[in-house]
Formats: structure tokens, sequence, C-alpha cells
């Protein structure tokens, strides 16, 4: 066993200088803050993070590991791989520790118990350009970092199975890749370097990342292999996947933290590469406490009455706490008794929510083609908020649970979306949902069982006054 290992990419990929690296690093979390806000989602299982040098990808890094800094956890599994290749399974690196700039770190491989490799086997950037940022982040967390290789489904399940097995609260996975490696000297050009360059690596890009938010790795590396997306890490985020799943929670959202190509960073997208910060969330991540529920509250209907009165279109911005600033999907609906009087809202939020709310209470009142506006209805209005996780994209309509998901259903050019409680007010079944979506979208009675529809679920904390 080797006792210290001396990172090549110090002075290589990230300067040499303990000074120079503080500096370096704390630019990009100042930068990444800016980019993302202050607020952080709490309690992530895992995260998908980049690995180009600091000066590339280190913004998009620091979003997760912003987060890590805030989590604390009692230990960091990083799943890595070799870019030469040549390796199968999931193995561990023969060494004590690492030594960068900022010290020495040290490992821990025993974590899941897979075969030990010496170091010089495996050594790569896709693990040792992490640990200035885990230094810097997590400098108490326990590390193991794993490189995982070629493997098939089934061996990859296994392996998966084994890291769910010794999980425990305070274990994180970090998933480390890049996203498209677009141009010649990467064998990759899909489309030309025109004006439209920028928008079509974020579709590329996203339909990869909305696959990997379904936690399927099997429709995760089906839509890799279908796009030719030329994603450097897909074995560690498949694996990542498959141990989300191996742990039995089906309440794990995925949120994209930051995203950014290297062609916006230096303005020549002739050879540009992707970074995407991911983390995957439970829940209870995505919920609101009782103070941010009343500010909303409270801003909703100060917009609604004021409508009324004035016949202006003003919005109130929501007190509360720096939660409301994350951008959240949300709806607003409106009644009157039984009677629905405007529901409008939208699947990601374009604006922080604290500002989103007042922009969709003037739409539900004002904007619903359903309806007459309700802005003009006498006597009061009941406001019901229903704020959503992340969409989770699913193959299957077993994994939808009536009461307690949502769904939109898109097939061809039309799409629908029902809320939650839609089905539970109503009493209805799981097939009286996706016929009444169906409806909705304008689509055959049993559309939701066309092999080419895309069924995405949701869950919503819903609250009214």
């Amino acid at each position: 066993m080797l006792a210290t290992h001396k990172s090549p990419f110090s002075g290589a990929w990230y300067p040499e200088d303990a000074a120079e690296v503080e500096c370096l690093l704390l630019e990009r979390f100042a930068e990444s803050e800016r980019r993302t806000g202050s607020f952080l989602f709490p309690g992530a299982l895992g995260y998908v993070v980049p690995h180009a040098g600091p000066a590339y990808s280190g913004t998009v890094a620091a979003a997760v590991y912003r987060s890590l800094r805030e989590q604390r956890p009692e230990r960091i599994v990083m799943l890595a791989f070799p870019h030469h290749g040549g390796l199968s399974g999931v193995v561990s690196p023969d060494t004590e520790r690492i030594s960068t700039p900022l010290g020495e770190v040290s490992l821990d491989g025993s974590f899941g118990g897979f075969p030990r490799v010496p170091e010089s086997q495996v050594c790569d950037h896709s693990f040792e350009i992490q640990l200035p940022f885990l230094q810097t982040a997590a400098p108490g967390s326990r590390l193991t970092p794993l490189y995982v290789g070629r493997m098939d489904a089934a061996e990859r399940r296994a392996a998966a199975s084994r890291l769910a097995a010794v999980w425990r609260p305070g274990v994180v996975f970090l998933a480390s890749s890049d996203f498209t490696h677009y141009g010649r000297s990467f064998g990759h050009v899909p489309f030309p370097a025109d004006g439209d360059i920028a928008a079509r690596l974020r579709e590329l890009d996203y339909t990869c990342l909305d696959a990997a938010g379904s936690l399927d790795s099997a429709l995760f590396l089906d839509t890799i292999g279908a796009r030719k997306a030329t994603v450097c890490g897909t074995g560690p985020i498949a694996l990542l996947l498959d141990v989300l799943r191996a742990l039995g929670d089906d309440t794990i959202y995925q949120s994209v933290l930051d995203y950014q190509t290297s062609g916006e960073i230096t303005g020549d997208y002739r050879q540009s590469v992707s970074y995407a910060a991911v983390g995957y969330f439970p829940r209870s991540a995505f919920e609101l406490d009782e103070g941010d529920r009343h500010a909303l509250l409270d801003a909703a209907e100060a917009t609604l009455d004021g409508l009324r009165q004035t016949g202006e279109r003003r919005c109130e911005v929501a007190a509360g706490s720096p939660r409301l600033s994350a951008h959240s999907g949300a709806f607003v609906s409106l009644h009157q008794g039984e009677e629905l009087l405007g529901c409008v809202g939208n699947c990601a939020g374009r604006k922080p929510l604290r500002e989103e709310i007042g922009d969709l209470t003037l739409a539900a009142a004002l904007d619903d083609p359903r309806f007459r506006p309700a802005a003009g209805e006498r006597g009061p209005i009941d406001i019901e908020l229903s704020v959503l996780t992340p969409l989770r994209r699913i193959r299957d309509a077993a994994e939808f649970h009536v009461g307690r998901h949502g769904a939109r259903l898109s097939l061809g050019n039309r799409s629908g979306l029902l809320l939650p409680q839609v089905a539970a007010s109503r009493g209805w079944t799981a097939e009286d949902f996706w016929r009444a979506l169906a409806r909705k979208s304008m689509l055959a009675p049993h559309a939701w069982c066309d092999p080419k529809a895309r069924l995405d679920i949701f869950e919503a904390q819903v609250f009214g006054k």
C-alpha cells in the first residue's frame, strides 16, 4: 500500500501554491452564490459534480460544495472513473492519503468492501480534481474514493446494493462527470458552432439531465445512447441512480443547482465542455415552514385584494425566509365554495417563489381561459397555493400513487397537468386520474399507455386561506 500519494494535478490543473488555490476557490464559491443565490436545499443524498479545472468548472462545482459545507456529512463517497478506460467493476485506490497544496487528505477505502488496486492504475482527475474543494468545504468528512469501470446492469445493481446496504444517515454520494464534449477534438460535432449552439448544447445536456432525474439508470443510459451524448461519467452517474433506487425511497427528486459551458466562459464554442451541478433531495427538502406558507398566502391575498379594489395588476412580494428566494414550481387556485374560479401555475418557477406567487395570483384571477375573470366576482374568494417538488419522469404508470402524486402527460404537441389534490377531492382511482388527465390534454382516453407518451410525477405542499 502506498502511504501517501502526491496528486499530479497540483501545479497543472490548478495552482501549486496553497494561497493561490485558496484564493481561486474563494472566488469560485463567491461566483456560485452570485449565480444561484444564497439559499441551499438541505439534506441531499447524492450529487453530480463536474471535474474540469477549477478555472472552468469550478463555479458550477461550487454549487455542490457550498451545499456540502452546510450539510457537513459524516462520510463522502466519491464515484469517479479513469478516463483512460480499461477498468471493470468498482475499485478503491490502494493508498492511505493524497497530498495537495492544501495538505494531506486521509482516505477510507473500506466502505462497501470493494477490491483495492494500485493508485497508479486508476489515478485520474475525475477524483483528484475534487480534493481541494473537499478540503475547503468538508474538512471533517471521511472520504471514500471509488473508481467505477465497465459493468452490465446486473453488476451495477449488485454494486449499488452493496453501497446501499452500508449507507446510513450522514453518508453522501458524489458522482463525478462532465456533460457534452463538443468539437472536432472530441470527435463530436452534431450541429454547427453557429448562433444557436448555446441553446442546442443546453437542450442536449438537459435531455440527459432530465433522464437522470428519473432515477432510472436504464432510461438514463438509453438516452445517452440515443442522443450519442458525450457525457464522460455515465458509469458513476448510473451507479448513483441505482444506489438511490436501492435505498428504497421513492420520494427523492433531482434539482439542477447550476449549469454552464466552457464556451460561455471563453466565448469560443468551437470546442466546449458542459458542466452541471445536480442534487438528489428527499421530498422534505422542498417543504415550506409555517412562516413561509403564511408569507406566501399574505402576498397572494394582498395581490388579489389590490387587483379587485383598483383594477391594477400589481404584485405583492412575499416576505419570509431565504427559502422563498429559490425557484420552485407553484400553482395558485381560486375558489368560491366548491366552484373553481381559476388555476394557473408552472412546473419549474420562472422567478423566485416570493415574486412568482403574485404573478400567478394575477394570472389565476384574470388569465385562465377556462373561466370568466375571477377578479370580477362578488364575495370572498378562497386562495389555495400548491408548491411543487421537481418533476420526476416515470416509464410505468404503476409508479404513480393517487392522492400523493400529481402528474403531467405529454404526447406529441399536447400535454396537460393535474395537481394531486384533484384526485383526492373527487375520490378518484389512479385510472380515473389518468383518464381525466388525458381528457384535459385533449388526448385519447388511454393516451398514458401509449409507448410514446411521456409521464412525469411530482408531489405538492398544498395550503390556503
